[in-house]
C-alpha cells in the first residue's frame, strides 16, 4: 500500500511537468508553421507590390499539420505601416489541444517591420510585445 501511495506522488509531482516537456517540443510544429508564412511572403511580395494578408493566397493551411496552431496573418500597422513594408503572422494554441495549456507560450508571433524580423510569444496577453530578446524564441 505504501509502495502504491509513493507511486502516485511521484505520478502528480512528474505529470506537470512532462506535460510542459510536451508542450515545449509542440512548439516547433508552431515555428515551422510561420518560418513557412515568412517564405512564403517573401516570394508573393517578389511577385506583387505588397505583401498579403490572407494566408489562402500564400497557400499556407490553418490549422498546423497537426492541429495544435491555427495562423493568422495581417497588416502589421501602427509605427510599420501598411501591407508594402511590413506584416504580422500568428500562431494559437487550438483551444481543446495541450498547446491551449501553455501558460508560457500559447501565443507566438512573428512580424516584419521596415525590413526587420521581430519575435513575440506570451501565454495569455491581450497584444505582443516585441522585444529584442524572449523567452519563447530562444536563439
Amino acid at each position: 500500500m505504501i509502495v502504491i501511495v509513493i507511486v502516485g506522488i511521484l505520478a502528480v509531482v512528474a505529470f506537470p511537468s512532462f506535460m510542459d516537456s510536451i508542450r515545449k517540443s509542440r512548439r516547433s510544429e508552431a515555428f515551422a508553421a510561420l518560418a513557412a508564412v515568412q517564405q512564403a511572403q517573401e516570394r508573393w511580395r517578389s511577385n506583387h507590390a505588397a505583401y498579403t494578408a490572407t494566408l489562402a493566397d500564400l497557400g499556407v493551411a490553418t490549422p498546423t499539420t497537426s492541429g495544435y496552431y491555427g495562423l493568422s496573418l495581417g497588416a502589421s500597422g501602427g509605427d510599420c505601416g501598411t501591407l508594402n513594408t511590413a506584416y504580422v503572422a500568428s500562431a494559437i494554441g487550438v483551444d481543446g489541444t495541450s498547446q491551449a495549456s501553455d501558460a508560457q507560450c500559447r501565443r507566438l508571433s512573428v512580424r516584419v517591420c521596415g525590413g526587420n524580423i521581430e519575435y513575440a510569444g506570451c501565454g495569455d496577453c491581450a497584444g505582443f510585445s516585441y522585444a529584442p530578446t524572449n523567452t519563447c524564441w530562444a536563439k
